[in-house]
């Protein structure tokens, strides 16, 4: 019963956010869809996936261990510290911070993590503010250097 009220009620955050999403405009065109695509194909996936919620057959429950638990609130809290410290570090050195930790926990070593951390955030800003023209911000860091 309660995946069916879990169901319903994303469903209704679901529509209520497409509801909203309708009258985004931008002030400027400055891209071909406008930025109500985004948010309303999210938002669009998050209530076929309740209605697939709510129409699933019951099954027995089972729980992850503990360590699997403690596991996802350590790869939650790396991700909420990302979101917060996004702006302040700049993309690439929030990037590297966040993909060291995760890539231990997947089994890599200091060193992959490490460089694999790197190239991910080097690589991924080159890919989106160089060649996607996507605004990422470069960090306080940046602007007490050059500044």
């Amino acid at each position: 019963m309660s995946e069916k009220i879990l169901g319903g009620v994303l469903l209704f955050i679901s529509l209520a956010g497409i509801w909203l999403a309708r009258s985004f405009e931008a002030p400027f065109s400055y891209e071909p869809v406008g930025p109500r695509a985004f948010p309303m194909l999210i938002l669009a996936l998050l209530g076929i996936s309740a209605i697939a919620l709510m129409l699933e057959k019951k099954s027995a429950v089972t729980w992850a261990a503990p360590a699997t638990l403690q596991r996802i609130g350590a790869l939650f809290l790396i991700v909420l510290a990302y979101a917060w410290l996004f702006d302040k570090l700049g993309f690439i050195v929030a990037t590297t911070l966040m993909v060291v930790p995760v890539a231990r926990f997947f089994g890599a070593s200091w060193k992959q993590g490490a460089l694999g951390g790197v190239g991910l955030g080097v690589g991924l800003f080159i890919l989106f503010d160089r060649l996607l023209d996507v605004a990422l911000p470069t960090g306080l860091w940046v602007a007490n250097i050059l500044g």
